[in-house]
């Protein structure tokens, strides 16, 4: 495979580092990587969207273990569209979760907040 980016254009692209999407494949995150004749990794665009998806699942608080679960479903094809449903879906319901606590969490603090400016106004 001649074409592809590189992992340092990669990193670039993704907002990853070299060192994560190497451990992102040492995983078994990625399926097997093209390589260039001289051996050095070369990522195609499908490359490049899952490395964005799995990016977007870490941030999102999915453990490694479950992406794994993800990736082994996704490449076993459309037999398991309803297992990987579940699995995202699943993940959806606890983003919510952490959302309504951050939120309710962010209120107590402008709560707070505005507190002490009140205080803050009325010493001055």
């Amino acid at each position: 495979m001649k074409t592809g980016l590189t992992i340092q254009q990669s990193a670039q692209k993704t907002g990853l580092s070299a060192y994560t999407i190497r451990y992102y494949e040492r995983a078994g995150l990625l399926e097997s990587v093209g390589r260039a004749d001289n051996g050095h990794r070369r990522f195609s665009d499908g490359d490049i969207g899952r490395l964005e998806f799995i990016k977007c699942l870490r941030s999102t608080g999915m453990p490694i273990a479950e992406i794994q679960r993800y990736m082994t479903l996704y490449r076993q094809g459309d037999r398991t569209l309803s297992a990987r449903l579940d699995l995202l879906e699943s993940h959806h319901q606890r983003i919510r979760r952490k959302m309504t606590e951050l939120n309710q969490n962010l209120k107590k603090i402008e709560w707070k907040i505005n507190y002490y400016r009140s205080l803050g106004r009325k010493s001055g």
